[in-house]
């Protein structure tokens, strides 16, 4: 059993064979995905799907890169369907200092307000986290959101912030970049990083895992990222599958 902690199942890269691509998943010993909706259009097709699928579940947030959009009444929208049974967290959200689409202060103020709101709420959060590994700290430190804690997506960073992201009560996440033969500092990493806060993903279509770099990445590569994960940890895929399995479902809350 395999989970895929961090999918985008509902966008256009897969219109033409969504659920062929999810019964390859099946197929594959994937037993459940879950699918992040990040913004006023991908928020409701999420939920539908997982709706569709009784093995998908998802998360609701705001994308840093589209945080100039979002209003008042979207943070009161994501609050709402929260309450929905198949929506575990409030993700992704964070900070994007990479792609200039959103200014970094307001990227600051609406993460800031849906870590308080995943407080309110007492729900897990997902982090987007790119070129911004010291504000990002600093932000889940000064909001308390180890309270809560929650999942450090496809984890990029050093395995400094990856101590401090642990402290704070998060799980420490590798997609298909763990697998890239240059991946050096991801790999040193995930060796670090202790089982029990260890997750998979791929980040699907993203960050296709070697040999299908630069393709269309899908949920039945994260048999890749697992086994590139157990070789690191020097123990068998089963083990690793079980493993992250179990801290998929204990921090999602996953039936």
């Amino acid at each position: 059993m395999l989970i895929d902690t961090h999918v985008h199942l509902n966008v256009q890269a897969f219109d033409e064979d969504r659920h062929e691509v999810i019964q390859r998943a099946r197929e594959n010993g994937i037993s459940h995905m879950i699918n992040v909706g990040f913004n006023r259009e991908t928020i409701p097709s999420s939920i539908a799907l997982a709706e569709q699928y009784d093995f998908i579940y998802s998360t609701v947030g705001w994308h840093p890169t589209d945080a100039k959009d979002m209003t008042p009444d979207d943070l009161e929208w994501i609050e709402s369907l929260c309450r929905h049974e198949k929506v575990v967290a409030i993700g992704e959200i964070g900070l994007d200092y990479y792609w200039d689409t959103s200014p970094k202060d307001v990227q600051a103020r609406v993460f800031r307000e849906q870590i308080r709101l995943a407080r309110k709420l007492g729900m897990p959060i997902v982090i987007h986290n790119r070129d911004a590994h010291h504000d990002v700290v600093q932000i889940l430190r000064e909001e308390k959101a180890a309270e809560v804690g929650g999942v450090m997506h496809c984890y990029s960073g050093s395995w400094e912030t990856a101590k401090m992201c642990l402290d704070m009560n998060f799980y420490i996440s590798f997609g298909g970049p763990v697998t890239f033969k240059n991946a050096k500092q991801p790999k040193e990493v995930l060796e670090k990083v202790p089982l029990d806060r260890l997750l998979i993903e791929t980040d699907a279509p993203y960050l296709a895992p070697h040999p299908y770099r630069g393709k269309r990445n899908e949920s039945s590569y994260v048999r890749l990222v697992a086994e590139t994960a157990a070789q690191i940890k020097g123990i068998s895929l089963e083990e690793l599958a079980g493993i992250t399995s179990r801290n998929a479902i204990s921090i999602f809350g996953i039936k």
